[in-house]
């Protein structure tokens, strides 16, 4: 069969000759490819080694988007929404009211406290008066001790004397009536012819009398030594109101330790008046920051609870995350110049530099960071967050919100010396000023 096929296509070929020749166009396109093909060749190999010199300069990536710093604004104590003072997406000033709660319950709680504090000061004012009385009236009481005590003493050196006395007076009575009992006695001895009863009746009468004197003395003395006793008890009686009158600053101290306690019960009433001060400021509910509400849930009449986000501030200032793969920051450094692509704006080129670079991937920080240690291991090009800010304020002009898809492309140079910054401790010198030590001269 092949053969037959053969024949008949040198037959034809026999027959038809001019078919089979080459016509004159092609004769002259044929060295034209020749020539051209080289040249392709080379040409080509010439800019991808040039376009590879250029794009080597360059890292790029599309996980990258517009960051931004949004503070989640939440209520601090529970009630319910008297009015919402912004709309959504409407650009605010820091310190600019946005919603506010009802505050009539915390008003009765701050009427409270204030009654509790005025009844404190009251106990206070009391304790303090107390204290100005105790120590005045142990300083008289003191006094007056001291003084009886003295009198006390004079009275006893008094009837000490008295005492005295009063014995001699007994000593001179018992010797008169001894005297006299002697006359009576020598007279009843005698002849009554040789003495007479006016004699005898006399000598009776001045015995009985230095009897009675004796018998008076006596009882002056018994009475002397009795007033001896009364002013000893007195005595007694003034020194222990003396001691208990010098037990005053036991009892000033005691009296001063209760003016204390009531002077911590005002300190306490006086703190739970400003917590409620405190907790009634916060029924008006301000930005912490400027720059444009998002995300507002707060509506009038909605109870809310404490820690409950009513609104999210975010705030104009702006960068950018590019998360680039592990290789390709070798070369990557604080200050490098960025182009960046936003998708929101195609033909818009803007322009940054690198701030910093994250010390760790996006993974280990992330919420379940990888277990390499367990499981079938598979490595995987671990990605590593990079900050770019904007070299002017680009946000101020252009609407760049966070989350928006961004693609940038960082120059890092032919040469390529650079490399990422170590991470570094601080001084030891700074952390111990931060102590409050003072730091060492050298």
């Amino acid at each position: 069969m092949a053969s037959s096929n053969q024949d008949r296509e040198e037959t034809e070929w026999q027959k038809h000759p001019e078919k089979h020749r080459p016509s004159e166009k092609h004769r002259r396109t044929k060295p034209i490819l020749l020539i051209l093909l080289p040249l392709l060749i080379v040409g080509g190999g010439l800019g991808g080694r040039t376009y590879w010199l250029h794009a080597r300069q360059y890292e790029r990536t599309d996980d990258a988007f517009v960051d931004g710093e949004i503070v989640q604004v939440s209520a601090k104590v529970p009630g319910i929404i008297q009015s919402v003072e912004v709309q959504d997406n409407e650009d605010i000033a820091a310190g600019a009211v946005l919603v506010r709660i009802d505050p009539r319950d915390l008003q009765a709680r701050l009427n409270e406290a204030k009654a509790a504090l005025e009844a404190a000061e009251a106990k206070w004012e009391a304790a303090r008066t107390n204290v100005d009385l105790i120590r005045a009236n142990t300083e008289a009481a003191t006094a007056e001790a001291q003084a009886g005590v003295e009198q006390a003493k004079a009275a006893i050196e008094s009837s000490k004397s008295q005492v005295a006395s009063a014995q001699a007076n007994v000593t001179a009575a018992e010797a008169e009536a001894t005297r006299r009992q002697a006359d009576l006695k020598r007279y009843k001895s005698l002849d009554e012819r040789a003495v007479s009863q006016q004699q005898l009746d006399a000598a009776q009468a001045a015995a009985d009398a230095a009897e009675a004197n004796l018998t008076a003395a006596r009882k002056q003395a018994s009475a002397a030594e009795s007033a001896v006793a009364e002013a000893r008890a007195k005595e007694a009686y003034a020194e222990g109101t003396l001691a208990a009158a010098r037990t005053s600053p036991q009892q000033i101290a005691a009296a001063v330790a209760q003016m204390k306690n009531t002077q911590a019960a005002v300190d306490q009433a006086r703190a739970a008046v400003d917590e409620a001060e405190l907790n009634l400021s916060y029924t008006t509910i301000t930005a912490p920051v400027g720059g444009r509400v998002a995300r507002r849930t707060a509506r009038q009449g909605q109870y809310v609870q404490v820690g409950q986000i009513i609104l999210a501030v975010v705030q104009p200032e702006v960068w950018v995350t590019a998360n680039f793969k592990e290789n390709q920051i070798a070369h990557m450094s604080r200050g490098q110049d960025v182009q960046i692509k936003v998708d929101a704006y195609p033909g818009e080129v803007f322009h940054g530099k690198v701030d910093s670079i994250q010390a760790g991937s996006g993974a280990r920080f992330s919420m379940l960071p990888p277990e390499n240690a367990t499981g079938n291991y598979v490595k995987v090009v671990q990605r590593v967050p990079v900050k770019i800010v904007f070299d002017s304020e680009v946000s101020r002009r252009w609407l760049l919100a966070p989350g928006m898809s961004v693609v940038p492309k960082v120059y890092i140079g032919a040469g390529r010396q650079q490399h990422p910054l170590p991470i570094v401790s601080p001084p030891v010198r700074a952390a111990t000023t931060e102590r409050g030590a003072t730091p060492s001269s050298h």
